[in-house]
């Protein structure tokens, strides 16, 4: 009975274990797919005209076209690659050094393009959508330079003593509902040889981004997009000055072409002769 029993009911009951294990995995497999295959339907908000104004610039990597403004060569020529002396190097610059030569350093202009053009990029976008830009500067040498690109781009220069707590204890200084800059651009990020402009940590508080040319003698830790490059050459400081106010011109006259293309700004009525 027993040999009868190990020969012709185990091997049935083996056979419907295998069985249910099989359609317990088909029936695994047929809802998991189910699952996968269902999707919810997101309802994408309708687009408004002021939505792609404002959408369509974000789209394109370079929308204002500001990679033709300048070439390596330009850059070249205008000494940006020359750095401070190798005792003055800042460690956190080193990544963006080419070498050193005759005890001097030199800054890699592959990396200087790189950075240039997405800081510019950057600054593009903030004047298309009428941000605050505010110029620092702390070399006296280039005050006016610097004053008089702010003036001619339609935006904002400091180039004096900054004192502190503007940025960061201005609802006090100048009661509440005060407009910070949108952004800072540093021509300089240094007060003197050795000490980093106060502006740089204020701005690092208050999370205002900043752009600033780094030498290599500067910190770029708190420099939300730092450029490589000499900042203390006066040909290299006009094509920064030159680079930038471009940008934000380029950058505000596409925006004026945009509120008119969908009617946000009515056109100006031609002079009468």
């Amino acid at each position: 009975m027993a040999t009868w029993f190990v020969r012709s009911v185990l091997p049935r009951l083996g056979f419907a274990t295998r069985s249910v294990l099989a359609s317990n995995q088909q029936l695994k497999g047929r809802l998991y797919g189910l699952a996968a295959g269902i999707r919810p339907v997101v309802q994408e908000p309708p687009t408004t005209e002021k939505d792609r104004v404002l959408g369509d610039p974000l789209k394109h990597p370079d929308f204002f076209h500001v990679s033709e403004l300048f070439t390596l060569k330009d850059l070249f020529d205008a000494r940006v690659h020359h750095g401070h002396k190798r005792g003055c190097r800042h460690r956190l610059m080193e990544p963006y050094l080419f070498g050193c030569r005759l005890e001097q350093d030199i800054i890699d202009l592959d990396q200087s393009v790189l950075h240039l053009q997405k800081a510019l990029n950057f600054t593009a976008h903030c004047a298309y959508r009428k941000g605050i830009i505010l110029f620092i500067s702390r070399a006296r040498q280039f005050s006016h330079l610097i004053e008089t690109t702010a003036q001619e781009s339609g935006e904002y220069a400091h180039t004096r003593y900054w004192q502190g707590g503007l940025l960061t204890n201005a609802h006090v200084q100048y009661g509440t509902g005060v407009r910070l800059p949108d952004l800072i651009v540093f021509i300089n990020t240094l007060n003197n040889v050795f000490e980093q402009h106060v502006v740089v940590r204020d701005a690092a508080k208050m999370n205002i981004p900043t752009v600033g040319i780094v030498d290599s003698n500067c910190n770029p830790s708190l420099i939300t997009y730092p450029i490589p490059g000499n900042d203390d050459t006066p040909s290299a400081v006009k094509l920064y000055c030159k680079l930038f106010k471009m940008t934000i011109l380029r950058a505000k006259d596409k925006r004026r072409q945009m509120d008119l293309l969908y009617g946000h700004q009515k056109e100006l009525p031609e002079p009468s002769t």
